[in-house]
């Protein structure tokens, strides 16, 4: 069962299945909140996501296009562990921080790159991603 923790291994988590998308996201949010140029990210059905130690800190923001996001992290180290979305398509997904990953990232390949508009031209497209998705 895949698992994951936040740097001071205060925070963990676990999941059953496969993720329904790896994704790199290039949106203005997830730049801010990973303080890098992307976030990587795998869509887990929050059914199968459990956090199996500690309580993470919750934080309510507004992204670009409006949608309400919450973010869970710990609150000791302050790593972001998972963030949640009330649009559409995330509804119902905890959008996990594949660097949390204890096994690390090479089973999370990305399959797809969203919000490539915010893409910074010194970056260029990712070569094997299958799509490049632009959500509104």
């Amino acid at each position: 069962m895949p698992s994951g923790s936040c740097l001071c291994q205060q925070l963990k988590y676990e999941f059953t299945g496969e993720p329904t998308m790896k994704a790199l996201c290039h949106c203005l949010t997830c730049q801010k909140v990973t303080g890098s140029a992307f976030s990587s990210n795998l869509l887990i059905p929050i059914d199968s996501f459990h956090v199996t130690q500690g309580t993470p800190k919750q934080v309510d923001t507004t992204h670009e296009n409006g949608m309400r996001i919450t973010l869970h992290m710990c609150a000791e180290c302050g790593t972001m562990i998972y963030k949640e979305g009330d649009s559409d398509d995330l509804k119902g997904m905890a959008i996990v921080q594949a660097g949390t990953l204890d096994e690390g990232l090479s089973s999370a390949n990305p399959d797809a790159e969203l919000w490539i508009k915010h893409r910074p031209e010194w970056l260029g497209e990712l070569k094997g991603v299958g799509q490049a998705v632009e959500f509104q």
